[in-house]
């Protein structure tokens, strides 16, 4: 056997560990561990290495404690001195670091493919079978949340996407120009595809604008951030100043979806005498969409109800990229969506076509509010009818359902409608 001396790892051992994963990685194994976390946990956990009687270094272990058990980071020893019982002897020197911390277990994960895992078996190891290794990115690194607070962003739940009932065409047009393009820029330069960095989103109220930017953000997984006029100017130096400075710490992320609802607050049409009051500030936001557009990994979404509203100059090619129409939905949204708002316990009693063919005209805020004007009234004449918790079962029923229909006041009326066709027409570029 080999004598060797096993130490702690020292930083003067750092060529010898990159030696080591070399070896690993040329030998057709991807470690499960980065190289940067590698180093990272010899510096911050418990490393040991094996040095042979000529100063060189033939083996390393590396583990970290996480609670009562202790994970493996890397282990591996060098290709000439394989079958010399070293790597039985680094496991048991990384054993005895570890156990002053008071661990009851020891782990190793090691990839699927690997065969050469008989120094583990030997030391004790049992192979877990049962177990998969899975992983995912964190998407924000820990040097941006303190401007991401200050900007109020946040990160999205992942499953917004998923969860926006119907509107199939709208997600998959967003789908196709927005998130394909964003999610995949080396092939869509392949292909000469340059990835959107600004686009309006334009209907009328309650058609879901801000769910769709939102649903944007968590499908991309970057940060969202609203910027809100209202706030900006609050601050005492003025609108166009807070936009400003926001967008000069917008610049500081590595990614971000910006969204600006009801944009024609700030970017209505200019002209006039006297100027109207916002004409400074779209100025400023005029100036600011160029700059931000040369900035990667991060998309612009403006919102309106009122597209007519806002400046000749704001919608003009160069600014924007797309400016989406999102409408009212057809029959097969309206009936996902009516769907995702009928408990289970009525499910069966429901004929969601009829409530569908009532509800021609309805915005998704609308039908939401219908199905939970539905769902409250039943509850209430459940607990009335009884005098106690526990009544009637049954659940909303057809005729709560069309009652609350036909008490729902529609957001869009049919000349806003019809406006908004027009508006398609005439402004829409997709």
């Amino acid at each position: 056997m080999t004598e060797l001396n096993f130490r702690d790892y020292q930083a003067t051992d750092l060529d010898a560990l990159i030696r080591l994963w070399n070896q690993v990685v040329g030998g057709g194994f991807e470690p499960v561990y980065s190289l940067s976390e590698v180093v990272a946990s010899c510096q911050m956990d418990v490393a040991v290495v094996a040095v042979a009687t000529d100063g060189e270094v033939v083996g390393i272990a590396v583990a970290r404690a996480a609670h009562d058990q202790g994970w493996i980071v890397f282990f591996a020893t060098d290709d000439l001195h394989r079958r010399q019982g070293i790597g039985d002897r680094l496991l048991g020197a990384i054993e005895q670091r570890l156990a002053p911390s008071g661990l009851t277990k020891l782990s190793v994960l090691v990839p699927e493919d690997q065969v050469n895992v008989g120094v583990l078996t030997r030391a004790g190891f049992l192979d877990k079978k049962h177990l998969r290794y899975f992983e995912r990115e964190i998407p924000v690194r820990s040097t941006e949340l303190t401007a991401l607070k200050k900007l109020g962003g946040r990160i999205q739940g992942r499953n917004l996407w998923s969860q926006i009932a119907g509107m199939s065409a709208e997600k998959d047009l967003l789908e196709k120009r927005l998130v394909l393009p964003l999610s995949n820029v080396a092939m869509a330069n392949q292909f000469g595809v340059e990835p959107p960095r600004a686009i309006v989103l334009f209907g009328p109220p309650g058609t879901g604008k801000t769910t769709f930017a939102r649903a944007i953000a968590s499908r991309l997984e970057w940060p969202f951030i609203e910027i809100f006029p209202s706030r900006l100017a609050a601050g005492g130096d003025g609108l166009a100043f807070g936009l400003r400075e926001t967008f000069e710490s917008i610049a500081e992320l590595d990614h971000a979806i910006v969204f600006i609802d009801e944009v024609e607050e700030i970017a209505s049409q200019r002209g006039g005498e006297p100027p109207s009051p916002t004409q400074g500030v779209t100025n400023e936001l005029l100036k600011l969409i160029p700059s931000f557009r040369d900035s990667p990994n991060k998309l612009l979404i403006c919102a309106t109800n009122f597209i007519r509203a806002l400046d000749d100059a704001f919608l003009r090619h160069g600014r924007f990229d797309y400016v989406i129409p999102i409408g009212l939905p057809d029959s097969d949204a309206r009936a996902a969506i009516w769907a995702k708002f009928i408990p289970d316990i009525s499910a069966d009693q429901i004929d969601v076509s009829i409530l569908v063919s009532k509800s021609a005209g309805f915005s998704p805020a609308d039908i939401e509010y219908a199905a939970r004007r539905a769902s409250q009234s039943a509850f209430e004449s459940a607990m009335l009818a009884t005098g106690r918790r526990g009544g009637d079962q049954s659940g909303p029923s057809m005729s709560d359902y069309v009652s609350a229909i036909e008490q729902t006041k529609t957001t869009v009326s049919a000349e806003v409608a019809e406006a908004f066709t027009e508006d398609i027409a005439n402004l829409a570029r997709v």
